[in-house]
């Protein structure tokens, strides 16, 4: 019997050695079919396929072959094939219809797969590493950025993240597809010209250790949080843009946007703001009446903010993003 135990310890943790070495790609997989799919939740439900499939067919991994990441790579970029048969191509609102004007209605909310969706930083970054390669994986889930990858063809898509985004190889590329080098290369070169002809914004990245960053912040919570209108509009560009999912209404330019924010009986004049992070920028959980009301995403240039995006889904939004759904009350002192 003791022979048995052992025996079957020893099984229980090989299985559990492979379930953790699997798991341990988790956040860079996300990442991945995030860039590809532009949801978070799509993203998750991807990298759990992925994880699935690869612990089912484990007898099949050739580590002579390639590694466990390149093979694990090569299930997901098939999931995310699998999943984009759709021809739904989400978005942001600027790509779909042109800038309101204050004083137009919301007009009616789109379903959604409609848009690009945000995601938590904790689920694509990881806490550490080099600055400069975090900086680029940054700008490469930033909302603009993911929407612009949304008008590839899925293979194209597949191809620039792993060539310009994750620095793969030629050849490491087209073993993944299964194709000739020439080929990766040609859907490298054609993916590149479709990217060249769509607008990304010209938001830089955001640096969590950026003091002048830090300050901007925190004057924009507490102008939010104050309903100061003067200083709302002064930490905006004159470019600036704003947009509130499922809705396609959005404003371009400072005077606009301040227009819209000096209409008497705002109900947003008592909200209160939460910190969190998505997609390499800083963000908030937005609480009315205590309750969570939206999540609002933030993308910087400089010292000023240059785009603002509502996402009015908070009962879905913050328990992927581990916000809670009422205004945390301060602890009481005794």
């Amino acid at each position: 019997m003791l022979l048995l135990d052992r025996a079957c310890f020893r099984q229980l943790k090989r299985v559990a050695g492979v379930v953790i070495e699997l798991d341990e790609h988790r956040v860079e997989l996300t990442a991945y079919c995030y860039r590809m799919l532009g949801s978070g939740f799509e993203a998750e439900d991807a990298v759990q396929e992925t994880l699935v499939r690869a612990w089912r067919h484990r007898e099949r991994f050739d580590a002579g072959r390639s590694g466990l990441r390149s093979w694990l790579y090569a299930i997901a970029t098939n999931v995310c094939f699998d999943m984009l048969r759709s021809p739904q191509r989400r978005a942001r609102a600027m790509d779909l219809v042109p800038a309101a004007r204050p004083g137009s209605a919301l007009g009616q909310p789109l379903p959604e797969h409609t848009w690009v969706q945000p995601v938590p930083d904790s689920r694509i970054l990881p806490p550490q590493g080099d600055p400069a390669e975090l900086a680029v994986l940054r700008e490469s889930v930033r909302l603009a950025f993911v929407a612009a990858l949304q008008h590839l063809p899925p293979r194209q898509r597949a191809v620039l993240i792993l060539r310009d985004v994750l620095r793969w190889r030629a050849d490491e590329v087209a073993a993944l597809l299964k194709s000739s080098t020439a080929s990766a290369n040609s859907a490298l070169q054609r993916a590149r010209a479709t990217l060249g002809r769509v607008d990304l914004d010209a938001t830089g990245g955001f640096d969590p250790l950026d003091e002048r960053q830090r300050d901007l912040l925190d004057r924009y919570v507490a102008a939010f949080e104050r309903h100061d209108i003067e200083t709302l509009v002064a930490v905006l560009h004159e470019d600036a843009t704003m947009s509130m999912p499922p809705f396609t209404w959005w404003l371009s330019g400072r005077d606009d946007i301040s227009a819209v924010l000096r209409v008497p009986g705002q109900p947003c004049e008592h909200d209160r703001l939460l910190p969190t992070m998505a997609n390499g920028c800083p963000a908030f959980g937005q609480y009315r009446d205590g309750t969570g009301f939206a999540l609002v995403v933030l993308e910087l240039r400089g010292e000023r903010i240059a785009n603002t995006t509502t996402f009015l889904d908070a009962p879905r939004l913050f328990p992927l993003f581990g916000l809670p759904m009422s205004f945390p009350e301060p602890a009481r002192t005794t």
